[in-house]
């Protein structure tokens, strides 16, 4: 673990270039932020949260895994047919209406979820589960431009995210106005909301498709204190917080989807921009955490050494948390120089006074 302290605040500079971008843009116009979900879903969003139940009731459960796990699970199996509800939801086999009960094939329907393939359905979402929630998000495989990503950088997050919260509440910090960044399907939103029930809890992205979803699985979580809203990081919110949280897309992505592609060097743009952001956006107290990944070249860091001026008067860890992930990526042209992708956390926390 790397640890750190600066004594001067650094003033904000110009914005690192996102995901899709090549330069700032400031010139271009931003969305609108919107506000939380309406009070009454429109029938689509009602029908996947009644089936988000039926699955609970059901006592689904799904660990959710890597696209290449994914792969070679599927490909090795002696039946293409899903036999129960983790093959539908989980594994996104196509299915026979008898594979489901009744009432669930008519919810999916209903929620537009049901897609015909050959003489039967099949699943476009996937459902897991984490600490016992449940998040519906995009079904496998996830080549959709606006996919909703869930899978194992969701878990180390909410591991460590929990690990976190679990501190600030012994030290007696309250949290009472938090972002997560980046939301997707929202896990980190619920972890922290769940944690911190006093709080009010935005949950940030720009993915119609990711909101949507969002207010789904806030709603199948019973949580009242969170606000799903459109923001490109933090430029379309006011104000300060008390924590910041994101597990934003972190590698370079040849087709630039939004749930993969973090722009910049190496995938470390969208990670950097918000760090510079949240330095200015803190309040005192307050804290970032942020999970990301990073492609190391010739046994150095190159985001750590990217995001220490940026950190500039905040007291700051650093941690490698995962040496290896994603390693078929160094196959691809983007890599060709990375010893390997890691998982990092970064926990930076402006000072009181």
């Amino acid at each position: 673990m790397m640890n750190a302290t600066a004594s001067t605040a650094e003033q904000a500079g110009p914005r690192e270039a996102g995901p899709r971008e090549a330069a700032p843009r400031e010139a271009a116009p931003r969305p609108a932020a919107s506000p939380s979900s309406p009070a009454r879903p429109e029938p689509q969003s009602r029908a996947l949260v009644e089936l988000g139940q039926a699955l609970q009731a059901a006592g689904y459960r799904f660990t959710t895994v890597t696209p290449a796990t994914h792969s070679r699970v599927k490909a090795r199996t002696d039946h293409v047919w899903a036999r129960d509800l983790a093959d539908v939801f989980g594994w996104s086999r196509p299915f026979q209406a008898d594979a489901v009960p009744a009432a669930v094939l008519r919810l999916m329907q209903a929620a537009g979820i049901a897609q015909p393939h050959r003489d039967g359905w099949r699943s476009t979402l996937r459902a897991s589960t984490l600490d016992g929630q449940l998040y519906f998000h995009s079904a496998y495989p996830t080549s959709d431009a606006d996919a909703v990503f869930f899978g194992p950088d969701t878990y180390r997050f909410g591991r460590a995210l929990r690990r976190e919260l679990a501190d600030l509440q012994a030290a007696g910090r309250p949290v009472r106005r938090a972002a997560d960044v980046g939301a997707g399907a929202g896990p980190g939103a619920v972890i922290v909301a769940l944690a911190c029930p006093q709080a009010e809890v935005l949950a940030l992205d720009i993915n119609d498709k990711a909101m949507r979803l969002a207010r789904v699985n806030m709603e199948l979580a019973g949580l009242a204190n969170v606000d799903v809203r459109r923001s490109d990081l933090l430029n379309d919110i006011d104000g300060e917080f008390d924590l910041i949280v994101s597990n934003p897309p972190y590698l370079l992505d040849p087709s630039e989807r939004a749930y993969r592609h973090g722009g910049g060097e190496l995938g470390a743009g969208l990670s950097l921009a918000l760090v510079k952001q949240a330095a200015t956006r803190l309040a005192p107290g307050g804290s970032l955490l942020l999970y990301t990944g990073v492609a190391m070249r010739h046994n150095r860091d190159p985001f750590l050494q990217a995001v220490t001026p940026l950190l500039a008067g905040l007291t700051w860890t650093y941690e490698e948390i995962d040496p290896d992930v994603f390693g078929e990526e160094l196959d691809t042209p983007a890599y060709q120089d990375s010893d390997r992708i890691a998982a990092v956390w970064l926990k930076a926390t402006r000072p009181q006074h």
